[in-house]
């Protein structure tokens, strides 16, 4: 069930991303920008990250306050803000490797 819900995810986020990258240039800047942006203004930091393809890293910030985002990060280094939103409860998670 693990397996096929990391996979459900990650093809949700291939399919969001896509849509980003036509419609999200003013939400996309270096990673670098972005990262300290989140941390300044919203106290987030990267709570967990995986590969959506071998350019394209999928990244999730949250804070203690419960807000969130999801940005996705090119071998570039530009990033762009797929989704945000709040009450974020991150029940411990074990990702399955490849092969374990």
């Amino acid at each position: 069930m693990t397996r096929f819900l990391m996979a459900a995810i990650i093809l949700a986020a291939a399919a969001i991303y896509s849509i980003a990258q036509a419609n999200a240039a003013a939400q996309c800047a270096p990673r670098s920008d972005v990262v300290k942006a989140l941390g300044d203004k919203f106290h987030e930091s990267v709570a967990g990250r995986g590969l959506i393809n071998p350019n394209v890293v999928l990244e999730i910030f949250v804070s203690d306050q419960g807000s969130w985002t999801v940005l996705a990060s090119d071998t570039k280094g530009q990033s762009c803000i797929l989704s945000v939103g709040e009450g974020w409860d991150s029940p411990t998670i074990a990702a399955a490797m490849p092969g374990a």
